[in-house]
């Protein structure tokens, strides 16, 4: 996966019959541009718009200026009521939208995509080979905004109907979405009327009849008063026809007469000709918007303008789109009260923007301004409080729906396939092959092979052409990067992945056997009966007995392709968990980290942006299998015209749970095990996941950075289990107090929990001492050397201690305790009574304090070991801590040196073991004193003994501190 957005797609819903609508209702209008709220009515007073280059915005009259046509008052509230309602069902946003906090609006973020105008000799060109169909639009007549679309051409003559063209992603529906808002808010003076139309609604009346007053009324009921003035408002009244791919148009009068009475009944398809013959409503502007392959639907000679979509060519409206997506406040704090701020998404943003300037197949990808929204979606998903349920599957998939709901490849075709359905087989096609043989540049050779493979007939050949005209710049986009011109890459390279294994899950991947196979096996299931049948009655009268055995021999067939079948999904099966568990991929860094590291690029030195990695890593090739498999992922697929069925999806659920059974159960490296927890956290399945985790009994996920995210996926996959786990090891994973209340759950279920060198604070203590608190705790070892604690944070963990009955070993080691803390363990100490070792090393205590503790810890009833070593105590103090761990038997022995008496102590390979693995978090030079204190004492008593076997394990220890030292820069004797 390498590097690795258009305001989203959505779709218009034909049931447009009804204006008003309860508030817990879905919205019956639009649904091009509005899903279904409860219980939401979000439209306020106008929002300021953001205003750049290319913006529809202008110094426009106030939305409650009508000019002269609707001047009485009975017109002018009907014009108003109208304005209203389009605001609020255009302002409306889908589910996908919400995420990106309370005060995101359409009206806020907006950033209009460059349009180009074209001229008919343009549109009418032959199609363009692969390699120069996804080139940017070259340079020709400036830009056009949404206020100048209706402006005279070149000749002076004004301009009545103009058609907008774009393959998917480029944002059609959203600018239209933007150009009623600016209407309804008074932004577009021009026009004093505007009615916009679903050519998707409209497509699904079919012939029945009606006439264009009334397919007015019945979507927009205020305007019933001022009908009889439509006629009259001229170029002011705009009409906007939105998808006409959608609409089978035939101009030619044998098959649409002319009409141009707007209360006489006809097809939609024939009122929307006679608007664009100017027949009806001749002096009614008209604006267009259409997919590349449906322009030829109207004659040229019926259009003032040609408007190309080209997206965000610019790099700056890139940035700005990603300024004001990502700027937006969260929706509130998330899981263990989690949210971002505004100085984390102002790094977002300055690390985006520079992967931007120095990564051109990022800018390349970009340019489509739907790939800026998955890009702003993936990086909320990745950094931002995350919505219960939300996986990254569930984001792709839905970034899908935006593009691409309700989407037929062809209206005229009869075979009304879906353009989804057909990309899964062409590009699922292509993208499978990548994965298989580890690539991810293709040949034009390569793409031809996957479009056209199985393309016989004339039919398929015209979708073919559509989907290329329409969509294929939507999937692939031409490699900039040096020494792969010429060939193709995934827009996205997580697209190339979700994709494959949309292809898989889809079980569009057939091997010839099973093609020819199925068909025989069904229809030699179905004659073996039949057959069987009647030769059962014809053998009780002829002898003729052995020939029904023959035939039931028939009826073996389909299950033997049933197991043919089986044999294939395991075999994809192992391919995906062989996939997961790589050896060669065991030390990078997990899929989240990589997905962030494609988009933002990685800080400090770094190769050339554009060189790709050594060797490729599809490593979300299998969270996508899995993601796929969920239930809600395979509704919205099904929406998609990509149906899964439930036996299929659960065949491949039994075959991917064998085989992780199997490879499952080996010890994984942190990153890798975290990449285990995300698939089964994409599949959203507990009880699979109960069964194939039940084996786990380490989590040891040291050096992973625990990001929100991470926290909840393993919260999520593991804090529903039953069975304890033996250690859970999250030292130097950058946690922090919401990290920890995340975690709860999962810490409830370990007996060893280590919490080293996270940065913990005395506020993660509040966390701790109620996980100690907690009826359900049963963490008996728990270590939290290395953070600054303090002693404020110790007298919460005193008042956790005090209640716990689980604790037995308790590591304080370097916590900055000070004289304090340790003062206050001396006189708490005796609240719990099942301690069994407390470490305290390191913690700056002074003789007074420590040997309160040690008095303390010999009193104790159970405690049975304290280490003191490397605080600031004298030669002094030592001795008499030694002294009193000698005084009598059953007393807490006490660790303060490498040296017990003129013997080594027993402990002196733990006391060196964690300064060789605190080296380099430690201060050095405090470090260095020590030891040298150390590597005198050890001197002191090699000489002061005369046993040759002690001398020999002092010198010995000796050298191990020499070594220390030489390392720390320290002379070595």
């Amino acid at each position: 996966m390498r590097w690795g957005c258009h305001l989203p797609r959505a779709s218009w819903s034909p049931g447009l019959r009804r204006i008003l609508q309860p508030a817990d209702g879905r919205i019956p209008f639009l649904i091009h541009w509005s899903w279904p709220l409860k219980g939401e009515r979000p439209l306020g007073s106008p929002r300021a718009f953001i205003r750049h280059n290319g913006s529809s915005v202008g110094n426009g009259p106030s939305s409650g200026r009508h000019g002269q046509l609707f001047r009485g008052i009975a017109a002018s509230e009907a014009l108003q009521r109208h304005r209203h309602n389009l605001a609020e069902w255009f302002s409306r946003l889908p589910r996908e939208e919400r995420q990106f906090g309370p005060t995101f609006a359409l009206d806020t973020v907006h950033v209009d995509p460059v349009i180009r105008e074209s001229t008919p000799d343009e549109l009418l060109r032959p199609l363009a080979e692969l390699a120069l169909e996804h080139q940017p639009p070259s340079a020709g007549l400036p830009p056009l905004a949404l206020s100048q679309l209706f402006d005279p051409d070149a000749c002076g003559r004004r301009v009545q109907t103009v058609v907008l063209y774009g393959t998917v992603g480029t944002g059609k529906s959203t600018l239209v979405r933007k150009m009623v808002l600016d209407w309804c808010y008074g932004r577009l003076p021009a026009f004093e009327l505007l009615i916009p139309f679903s050519c998707e609604d409209l497509s699904s009346l079919g012939p029945a009849p009606a006439s264009l007053c009334q397919l007015v009324a019945q979507r927009y009921t205020p305007l019933k008063e001022i009908l009889p003035l439509m006629a009259a408002a001229g170029s002011r009244l705009l009409f906007v026809l939105h998808g006409l791919e959608h609409l089978n148009l035939n101009f030619s009068l044998a098959s649409t007469g002319l009409c141009s009475d707007p209360e006489k009944p006809e097809a939609p398809a024939a009122i929307i000709i006679n608007l664009l013959r100017k027949y009806m409503l001749p002096e009614a502007s008209i604006l267009v918007t259409t997919r590349p392959s449906a322009i030829g639907r109207i004659p040229s000679k019926y259009v003032g303008r040609y408007g190309e979509i080209c997206g965000f060519s610019d790099t700056n409206l890139q940035k700005l789109y990603f300024q004001l997506r990502l700027n937006q406040p969260d929706c509130g704090p998330g899981a263990g009260g989690v949210s971002v701020t505004p100085a984390q998404r102002d790094h977002l943003v300055q690390m985006l923007t520079r992967n931007l300037e120095g990564h051109h197949q990022i800018a390349a990808a970009c340019f489509l301004p739907s790939y800026c929204w998955l890009v702003c979606a993936t990086l909320h998903f990745l950094h931002a409080p995350t919505p219960a349920g939300q996986t990254l599957t569930s984001i792709y998939t839905s970034f899908l729906r935006l593009n691409f709901s309700g989407e037929m490849l062809d209206s005229t075709d009869p075979s009304k396939l879906s353009l989804m359905a057909y990309a899964a087989r062409t590009m699922g096609k292509l993208a499978y092959e990548g994965v298989s043989s580890r690539k991810t540049y293709f040949s034009e050779e390569d793409v031809r092979g996957c479009l056209e493979a199985g393309v016989q007939t004339e039919e398929e050949f015209q979708l073919l052409h559509v989907f290329r005209r329409d969509a294929l710049r939507f999937f692939l986009a031409p490699c900039v990067e040096p020494g792969h011109t010429g060939t193709f890459v995934f827009t996205v390279p997580a697209m190339q992945e979700y994709l494959a294994a949309l292809y898989i899950v889809l079980g569009l991947r057939k091997t010839t056997l099973q093609r020819v196979g199925k068909e025989v096996a069904e229809l030699v299931g179905r004659v073996g009966e039949d057959v069987s049948l009647v030769l059962g009655i014809v053998a009780k009268l002829l002898p003729l007995r052995a020939l029904p055995l023959l035939f039931n021999l028939l009826k073996v067939v389909p299950r033997v392709f049933g197991r043919v079948v089986g044999k294939s999904r395991e075999a994809v099966a192992q391919a995906m968990v062989l996939e997961m568990f790589r050896e060669e991929d065991y030390y990078n860094d997990d899929v989240l980290d990589q997905m962030g590291a494609s988009i933002l690029g990685v800080e400090g030195p770094r190769r050339h942006p554009d060189e790709p990695p050594d060797d490729e890593v599809f490593e979300l090739f299998p969270m996508f299998m899995g993601g796929l498999l969920s239930a809600h992922n395979r509704a919205v697929l099904a929406q998609l015209g990509c149906p899964i069925k439930t036996l299929d999806a659960l065949e491949n659920a039994q075959a991917i749970k064998k085989k992780l059974g199997k490879l499952g159960r080996q010890v994984l490296p942190p990153s890798e095990l975290l990449d285990h927890l995300f698939f089964h956290y994409e599949f959203q399945n507990q009880r699979f996941s109960a069964e194939v985790l039940g084996c786990l009994r380490q989590l040891n996920l040291a050096g992973v950075r625990m990001t929100p995210l991470k926290c909840t996926v393993v919260a999520t996959v593991l804090g529903s289990g039953r069975h304890a786990l033996d250690e859970v090891n999250l030292a130097s994973c950058q946690l922090d107090p919401a990290g920890l209340r995340t975690l709860m759950p999962v810490f409830l279920r370990a007996r060893k929990l280590g919490l080293q060198l996270n940065s913990l604070g005395p506020e993660a203590c509040r966390d701790l001492r109620d996980l100690l608190l907690h009826d359900q705790c049963q963490v008996t070892t728990l270590r939290l050397s290395n953070n600054p604690l303090m002693a404020a944070g110790v007298a919460l963990l005193l008042e956790g201690l005090a209640g716990n009955t689980s604790l037995k070993h308790l590591s304080l080691l370097h916590t900055g305790l000070g004289d304090e803390g340790l003062e206050l363990l001396a006189t708490q100490l005796d609240r719990n009574q099942q301690l069994q070792e407390l470490n305290v090393a390191y913690n700056g205590a002074g003789d007074t304090a420590a040997l309160a503790l040690a008095k303390a810890a010999w009193k104790h009833p159970s405690l049975e070991l304290l280490h003191l070593y490397f605080n600031e105590l004298s030669s002094e103090c030592r001795q008499a801590l030694r002294d009193l761990g000698s005084a009598a038997e059953g007393g807490a022995r006490v660790v303060v040196s490498l040296t017990e008496g003129t013997a080594v102590s027993e402990y002196w390979s733990v006391i060196l073991g964690e300064v060789q693995r605190n080296l380099n978090s430690w201060d050095r030079g405090r470090v260095r004193r020590h030891l040298e204190l150390l590597l005198r004492d050890l001197e002191d008593n090699r000489g002061a003994t005369l046993n040759p076997w002690r001398k020999a394990q002092l010198l010995r220890v000796e050298g191990e501190v020499r070594a220390l030292l030489e390392q720390l820069g320290g002379p070595g004797s």
